[in-house]
């Protein structure tokens, strides 16, 4: 009997330890501040429109519009000039009738860094004009592999007149 409770007590540490990291599932936190930048105009657009629904209201809230993406991601907001992570690959539809609100669908495919070869893929709803928007994250590959969290989004500029568009993201991920 004193010879079990010997092994118990030289076990518990390492039980309890077990436990704990079962308990937090285990999975690491990571922050990642990144710029999307939506070129639409030009001559090399990053996002190009494949769908348009024949609806009345189209032209105020791009409802029924599909664009297809493959979009630079850069550590600062300055296309030109910041380090270059990756892509956001994917699709945006137009979903809201009465607003401006996308339905989101992309990964984000970092191409240099510490995630390199590495994806983020991130699903939800996109009412443009709200200072902060909330994604779901919903999986990764790589170092990200069973990935979930939040991205949040806030524009930093959009001009107007061209359509382009330069994103801040924070992403939040549990993997």
């Amino acid at each position: 009997m004193a010879a079990a409770a010997t092994v118990f007590l030289l076990l518990l540490p390492l039980l309890l330890a077990s436990t704990a990291s079962a308990v937090a599932g285990g999975k690491k936190s990571t922050h990642i501040k990144l710029y999307w930048h939506d070129v639409v105009s030009g001559p090399n657009p990053t996002a190009v429109p494949v769908a348009r629904a024949a609806v009345t209201n189209t032209s105020k809230t791009a409802f029924g519009a599909v664009v297809v993406i493959d979009d630079p991601l850069t550590q600062g907001p300055n296309l030109k000039s910041s380090k270059p992570l990756g892509r956001a690959q994917g699709t945006y539809i137009g979903a809201g009738k009465d607003e401006l609100s996308l339905m989101m669908n992309m990964n984000f495919v970092f191409q240099a860094g510490k995630y390199n070869g590495s994806t983020i893929a991130i699903m939800g709803r996109n009412a443009a004009f709200n200072a902060v928007r909330e994604m779901a994250i919903v999986g990764g590959t790589g170092v990200f592999r069973m990935a979930r969290g939040y991205a949040q989004a806030r524009t930093h500029t959009l001009d107007i007149k061209t359509g382009d568009a330069t994103v801040e993201y924070n992403l939040y991920i549990k993997h």
